[in-house]
Formats: C-alpha cells, sequence, structure tokens
C-alpha cells in the first residue's frame, strides 16, 4: 500500500456523532452536537468533550459543571446535524427538532427522551488545548432505553437501534458485525457429533 504525505490534522474517523444537553430550568435548556468525545478511564468512569469557546453551550456546561451525552440514532441524524450548525441563543432546539426533555438522576442538565442511552456527566476539569477546550468528567449516572434491553442477558444492544457516527463531514449508520472482543484468540469448540464419530474410528474393536 502506498502512503503520501498529509498535513497534520484530525484525522482520526469515524468518530460518535452524539446530542450533548446542558443548562438547567433557571438558565435554559440546550443541546449541541458533538464529535471530540470519548472514554478516558474505566474506574472511575471518565469522559471528556471538547467543546469551543465561542459556542453557546460552552458557558451554559462552563457555569454549571454538568451536562448529558445522548447517543444518537439513524432516526436522530437530522437533529444531529441541525443542532450542530444552530446555535441555541437563537433557537430552543427541543422545540425545534420536536425532542422531548427528562429529567436526570443526577444532573441538572436533561436527558433527550428520543435518545437511546443517555450518560450524565458531572465535569472534574476543564483543559484549555487551543481551539478547543476539554470537559475532563466523571460518570455519575447513565439512563438505557428499556426495549434495548436483551431481557435474557440484560445486556444493551444498542446496534438494534441503528447507532451514527460521523466521518469527514458526513454521517453513516454502523455496519455488519465482524466479530466480538477477543475472537481472534478464542479456541474454536469442536462439535460434540464429530468427536464421538473420531472415537469410534480408534476403536480397538473395530
Amino acid at each position: 500500500m502506498v502512503k503520501c504525505p498529509w498535513k497534520p490534522g484530525t484525522m482520526i474517523y469515524p468518530l460518535p456523532a452524539v446530542l450533548v444537553s446542558c443548562g438547567d430550568a433557571r438558565q435554559g435548556y440546550n443541546i449541541i452536537t458533538i464529535a471530540w468525545t470519548g472514554t478516558i478511564c474505566t474506574d472511575p468512569p471518565l469522559c471528556y468533550i471538547s467543546v469551543r469557546p465561542e459556542r453557546y453551550s460552552y458557558g451554559l456546561i462552563k457555569s454549571s459543571g454538568e451536562y448529558v451525552i445522548n447517543l444518537t440514532t439513524r432516526q436522530l441524524a437530522f437533529a444531529v446535524d441541525w443542532c450542530g450548525v444552530k446555535s441555541g441563543r437563537e433557537f430552543d432546539k427541543f422545540k425545534e427538532m420536536g425532542l422531548t426533555p427528562l429529567p436526570a438522576q443526577k444532573v441538572a442538565a436533561p436527558l433527550i427522551a428520543e435518545s437511546p442511552l443517555s450518560i450524565e456527566c458531572r465535569v472534574r476539569e476543564v483543559m484549555p488545548l487551543g481551539s478547543h477546550d476539554m470537559f475532563v468528567s466523571e460518570v455519575v449516572a447513565v439512563n438505557a432505553d428499556e426495549s434495548l434491553i436483551n431481557p435474557r442477558t440484560g445486556a444493551f444492544e444498542f446496534s438494534h437501534a441503528e447507532p451514527i457516527c460521523y466521518s469527514h463531514g458526513r454521517y453513516f449508520v454502523l455496519g455488519s458485525i465482524l466479530g466480538t472482543f477477543g475472537y481472534s484468540v478464542r479456541k474454536k469448540k469442536k462439535h460434540p457429533s464429530a468427536g464421538s464419530r473420531s472415537k469410534k474410528r480408534r476403536s480397538p474393536k473395530q
């Protein structure tokens, strides 16, 4: 594979395209679309979002120290794009996109009812990095859509909601499963019938 030089930049794709809800009942609620987000640590559970200081949501998040990361789906794709290009200074994004704010468990910022998974976050540290500031945050509560929880295993089956991601200015629906964690080193199980046939062939009575 031939490679050519490319200017340094943000080339790690695809990324989650999430709706971050922020604000409170007093200040008013807002939604901002974020792609610069991810997991930092498992124990304690830490995540981050990076936001430009000039964005309306930046001030809401910095003053409250709280926000909610709402995962998104094919059905939310239009709202994801719209909330990323319109400003909360001019629009009530919940009203404009027909989204429903719900009370969170631990934070003042609302959940988005239409999201299959809403992650409540409390800011631990704000790191100025340049064009964006990173909000390093602790996950204080998680809210899952009951319809996506497998009643037999208890697993959260997000793939059934058709999750979307962002790559180079485009939104994509996630596709088919290629494997599960550890499948590359997992030993293949022998079929019981194949084992029994093999033993019969090695029998000294035959």
